[in-house]
């Protein structure tokens, strides 16, 4: 891991050895989507992000956990706007591939000391994964940059469940081969957070890359 000139001594009996990272995406890898998302998607509809918000979390959720495809996501939000999208070129929705992929790259600011740190893992062999409340066309972006430092990938939409549910992380310590105690979840969001204390996970409350590697230290990664 690239932290120079830093030694910790971690006791024995202080905690079992960390064996497993598991990164967030959103806010923790790359800048939060989300305010530059309901920028684009606002815009898309020709409203105000104070009209659009809360229409969109409506149905964010089913959404995100895989329960409803793009194309029923929009037309539920037409419905309740009761107007179209409109693309950037100004053309009808239903003719973009993928408005939910226009609006995420618009929004789409990578971290690079952030991946920096998860390749220095990996190539030290510690186990990493990558754990995401992530919609399908968010999914398809990702795998699109063809990241190779992370053993294994976990989004909402392909498990059908979120978090901060126990089952999505108790999923990613399945898919490591890892248990709880010998694995440390980092996000941004407390209430993910909490989510991963209470199946056992060791925690970092993400606020910056420096603040990350001091208490990754801490924790007895090396």
């Amino acid at each position: 891991m690239a932290i120079d000139n830093v030694a910790v001594a971690v006791g024995p009996l202080a905690m079992e050895t960390i064996e497993s990272v598991i990164f967030d995406w959103g806010g923790v890898l790359i800048d939060d989507p989300r305010p530059g998302l309901l920028r684009y998607c606002a815009d898309a509809f020709g409203v105000s992000q104070e009209i659009y918000t809360p229409v969109h979390d409506s149905f964010l959720d089913e959404f995100g956990k895989g329960l409803i495809g793009e194309e029923e996501f929009w037309q539920g939000i037409s419905r309740k706007l009761g107007k179209p999208a409109k693309c950037k070129a100004g053309k009808p929705a239903p003719e973009v591939p993928s408005l939910w992929s226009w609006a995420f790259r618009s929004a789409y600011v990578p971290r690079p000391g952030v991946f920096r740190l998860v390749s220095s893992l990996h190539a030290r062999g510690y186990k990493t994964a990558l754990l995401s409340n992530t919609e399908l066309p968010a999914v398809e972006i990702f795998r699109e940059f063809g990241y190779d430092m992370f053993d294994t990938l976990v989004f909402s939409c392909e498990q059908g469940v979120a978090k901060p549910e126990p089952r999505i992380y108790e999923i990613t310590l399945e898919k490591l081969d890892s248990q709880a105690p010998r694995s440390v979840f980092i996000d941004d969001r407390q209430d993910y957070i909490q989510g991963a204390k209470a199946v056992g996970l060791h925690t970092i409350l993400f606020t910056g890359i420096g603040q990350l590697k001091r208490d990754l230290i801490g924790l007895g990664v090396k």
